[in-house]
């Protein structure tokens, strides 16, 4: 896979240096690992929803944290030592420590996340403030605003 060297756009985009960094960190997240194996799905217009198997993790092990349009879900193994003394046949599944991090669009939040039979869900809405969206403006026969000058 090639490198993609972004840095022509930070010169040629005043003001939206942010849209370069953002592709920057998704030429970047191409790399994460594909553990654990996640769907995302969108339920509605404005409603989303990742499905995480987080399989042998309980509630205490499972971090969900989001900051600046990232939401990061880490999962940490709490006792290392029981699994030392255990002899595994044959270990199928890998309960081994992760990080995950999903890029959220503008004004995407996260409403809540709930654990379920090995499956983590976390569900997501996109609120757009009333001064973004879209407003008919009436024409009417009002007084024009006249230049004081």
């Amino acid at each position: 896979m090639r490198n993609v060297d972004l840095t022509p756009l930070y010169r040629s985009f005043i003001g939206f240096d942010h849209l370069a960094s953002l592709m920057d960190r998704a030429a970047h997240n191409g790399k994460q690992t594909s553990y654990p194996p996640y769907n995302i799905e969108a339920l509605d217009q404005d409603k989303y929803q990742i499905t995480m198997a987080v399989a042998g993790f309980s509630e205490d092990e499972l971090h969900i944290e989001s900051e600046n349009n990232t939401l990061r879900i880490q999962g940490q193994k709490a006792n290392k030592e029981d699994q030392t003394q255990r002899k595994f046949i044959h270990q199928g599944i890998a309960e081994r420590n992760f990080e995950q991090s999903f890029q959220l669009g503008d004004h995407v939040r996260v409403i809540g996340a709930e654990l379920e039979n090995g499956l983590l869900v976390v569900s997501l809405e996109r609120e757009v403030p009333e001064a973004l969206k879209p407003r008919k403006i009436e024409i009417g026969k009002g007084k024009l605003i006249e230049n004081a000058s």
